[in-house]
């Protein structure tokens, strides 16, 4: 074998240990998120999580250049199974509470919102007194908190385990009103059909709403890397395209 021989067999042996090395390097982010919050988590027909959230998700791991992996989970168990490790981080339309923020931490928020009440076209109801009236919320949100704090002892409070449901009862007419977060409640009487028959009454409140994503406690690297990634795609456009795909207004 020629001197040459040796050195080019050397430099493809080096660069393949190095090529594997880069490979084994790259950081992998796994993102949990509910896959019921259309148009921010949903599955798509093929069963795969799609909408606003999972695109932020990538568009952060592209900017950390880290590989994106995105899990579902019921909402109920986002929180403890991160926790327990089963992923990395949360990216589900969480809002930053400090009742959450006890157990876990959470990034600069991506969007804000805020709540509003949605019932039948052309049914009055007088929002500060909703006595009798059965309303309908997900569970442990913000939505059924407030509705707990301000109705809970007058009105008829139905909680349920995603957003989905709370539609299918209201269609139904099991319940009377619902209370939920303003943004996936407009893309829902824009896309289902069920825009003639339903609208919003009274004005979004509670419109200082962060919505974040949440990391363990102490995970202060991805926490970091993830804000930095935040602005990176505010800065770039990045967001703005994302943004504009789901909405007509910016929703930041």
């Amino acid at each position: 074998m020629t001197l040459k021989k040796i050195v080019l067999g050397s430099v493809l042996v080096t660069g393949a240990l190095l090529s594997s090395v880069m490979v084994q390097a790259q950081e992998t982010i796994r993102f949990a998120t509910e896959g019921a919050f259309a148009p921010f988590n949903y599955m798509d027909n093929t069963g795969k999580p799609v909408g606003f959230d999972v695109d932020i998700a990538h568009a952060l791991c592209k900017d950390l250049k880290a590989k994106c992996e995105i899990v579902t989970q019921d909402w109920d168990g986002l929180i403890p199974g991160l926790k327990v490790h089963k992923y990395d981080a949360i990216i589900a339309s969480m809002s930053i509470t400090p009742e959450r923020e006890k157990v876990v931490a959470f990034t600069n928020k991506y969007y804000s919102g805020g709540v509003r009440f949605m019932g039948l076209v052309g049914k009055n109801f007088n929002l500060k007194d909703l006595s009798g009236k059965t309303i309908g919320a997900q569970r442990a949100t913000v939505a059924a908190q407030y509705l707990e704090d301000h109705y809970g002892k007058t009105a008829n409070i139905k909680l349920y385990d995603n957003q989905d449901n709370v539609y299918l009862d209201l269609e139904s007419g099991r319940l009377d009103i619902v209370l939920s977060d303003e943004l996936p409640t407009y893309n829902w009487l824009k896309t289902s059909g069920k825009g003639g028959k339903f609208e919003f009454k009274g004005k979004a409140f509670l419109k200082t709403d962060r919505i974040g994503i949440a990391v363990r406690k102490g995970d202060t690297k991805l926490k970091d890397q993830l804000n930095k990634a935040i602005k990176d795609i505010r800065e770039n456009g990045t967001y703005q395209k994302i943004n504009a795909k789901y909405f007509p207004f910016s929703i930041y």
